[in-house]
């Protein structure tokens, strides 16, 4: 089912994209890959808007589980359990960002390395809230009015739930990763992470409605090696 509303997210190797990895990628192996829902496409469900209307408009597509018409479901982050020997993170480069802009979180889902940071904006055009208690970091819980910019450092790695106190329905995720080998599904399912030694790997997959998967892969002489991560309906 295509999302009324997209996210730019594509696909985000934090190995490339972060530039964290120490391991030369040109000489390693690739896992490509694709996260799949096993079973029915849940109804879309509608979220009522209660507050600032205005703004918000009257109901929200609930997008806690986003999927294409083939099934690939965006928004699902992949990682290894444990990192190849002799990976070791660099100095964290710049700073990620998170939106909220017509009463939604955008991107739903930021990965961001230990020690790094997230400069969370506000383009709407009336009060928002950032609340979040997660179990490793600090917690927080900032007003932010239009225009400014709040930023949150994540020193220690978990999956991080964001909302709103003001806007019920809005949900966003921080992934603090703790090696460079994590990756963002975009429309269509799709993954890559790269510049990996041969060896036998366990695969993570998480999704904010799904939960959370494993699988085994070896990588090989075959370049990529390929995979599909299948997560039952919930």
């Amino acid at each position: 089912m295509t999302p009324s509303r997209g996210i730019l997210v594509g696909v985000t190797v934090v190995a490339l994209a972060l530039g964290l990895a120490t391991l030369d990628v040109a000489s390693g192996g690739t896992i490509k890959g694709a996260v799949v829902l096993k079973g029915a496409m849940p109804d879309l469900r509608k979220l009522p808007v209660t507050i600032d209307q205005y703004v918000c408009g009257k109901e929200k597509n609930a997008e806690d589980l986003l999927a294409s018409p083939q099934g690939g479901i965006r928004n699902a982050v992949v990682w290894l359990d444990k990192a190849p020997p002799g990976t070791i993170a660099a100095t964290p480069p710049a700073t990620a960002t998170m939106d909220q802009k017509d009463c939604l979180f955008a991107p739903r889902v930021v990965i961001v390395p230990a020690g790094g940071r997230i400069d969370f904006l506000n383009s709407d055009r009336l009060l928002h809230n950032l609340h979040s208690t997660p179990s490793n970091n600090p917690p927080f819980n900032r007003t932010q009015p239009k225009g400014r910019t709040i930023t949150i450092s994540f020193s220690q790695p978990e999956i991080i739930r964001v909302t709103c106190d003001l806007h019920s329905w809005m949900r966003g995720w921080v992934v603090v990763a703790d090696h460079p080998f994590y990756a963002l599904t975009d429309g269509e399912g799709q993954f890559t992470l790269q510049g990996l030694p041969a060896g036998r790997y366990t695969l993570r997959a998480w999704q904010e409605r799904l939960g959370m998967i494993s699988k085994d892969i070896v990588v090989g002489d075959q370049d990529p090696t390929t995979i599909t991560l299948e997560m039952p309906t919930r």
